[in-house]
């Protein structure tokens, strides 16, 4: 996986955790604000809700934490690869080199 490759990877997953944990916290304060309000079918719905969020807040570290593991194998192996490989890493990256120069050059 090429730096940018890694790099948009990265922005986009990082785009969907905080996405995710704004979710989370609004539904946080959706369920503090609810405290005050009774009713027994409300405190049941609220009692479910808060251990929703909760599975929900376990699951996005849980996640994250899967995710940043496969970050950091997919970068062990491509970093193993060229240290064992270092030519075939040259001559794949002038390759593409070449094939971007006439992509842009045809333009």
């Amino acid at each position: 996986m090429s730096e940018e490759t890694m790099g948009e990877f990265n922005r986009t997953k990082g785009k969907m955790v905080d996405d995710f944990k704004a979710i989370v916290t609004d539904a946080d304060d959706l369920l503090q604000a609810t405290a005050k309000v009774s009713g027994e079918g409300f405190n049941v719905a609220r009692a479910k809700f808060a251990e929703r969020l909760k599975s929900a807040k376990t699951s996005l570290a849980e996640a994250e934490r899967n995710v940043v593991d496969k970050a950091k194998q997919a970068a062990t192996a491509t970093d193993d690869y060229v240290k064992g490989n270092p030519w075939t890493a040259v001559g794949i990256a002038a390759g593409i080199g070449v094939l971007i120069g006439f992509l842009v050059a045809k333009r």
